[in-house]
């Protein structure tokens, strides 16, 4: 259960794993900030805004709660543990929150935030067209454009992630060299 021999009690690739496929509708802070502390891993509500703040880690969406007047709760994609497993890996190795923020990991926070905006958008474009089936015929061109745009768009996402990784292998110190 140790990540790349850390003692201090990081969650491994198959765990990371289970806590996403156990996930998929989303975790709460609280539920994040517990899972590492149950492990030793210090973290707190503070720490987690703050990496927020940084960028560190991508902003929640506002999820309803069933029932009269119940409000809403705050709720991130389960990589948000991903996130803050590399984070304190990163720290362990040396690295400071500015290091960190200017390395891939914010990079990867902005191509979420793309691809669940690709993700809405085809979503209500789907929408549009079960709305129009009556037309047949005259949707099958619009619907082969969608299927090329939307491969299009997860071949831009995993191009932009390949240049980030590359950059992030670059390092601080070979950013301003050239």
């Amino acid at each position: 259960m140790i990540l790349d021999g850390n003692k201090q009690g990081l969650l491994d690739a198959g765990e990371l794993t289970a806590i996403e496929a156990r996930m998929p509708a989303g975790i709460s802070s609280q539920e994040v900030i517990s899972l590492f502390q149950e492990r030793g891993v210090k973290l707190s509500e503070a720490t987690f805004r703050k990496y927020v703040q940084l960028g560190l880690l991508p902003t929640s969406r506002r999820v309803g709660r069933k029932g009269k007047h119940r409000g809403s709760r705050g709720v991130y994609t389960v990589s948000v543990v991903r996130r803050i497993n590399l984070i304190k890996r990163l720290m362990d190795e040396g690295m400071t929150l500015e290091e960190i923020r200017d390395s891939f990991v914010s990079i990867q926070n902005d191509l979420e935030r793309v691809g669940d905006a690709f993700t809405s958008l085809f979503g209500h474009i789907d929408e549009r067209i079960a709305s129009l089936e009556g037309v047949g015929q005259a949707l099958r061109p619009i619907a082969r454009e969608l299927a090329a745009t939307r491969k299009g768009a997860r071949e831009l996402l995993r191009r932009i992630e390949k240049i980030g990784s590359r950059l992030a292998v670059a390092g601080p110190a070979s950013a301003g060299q050239e």
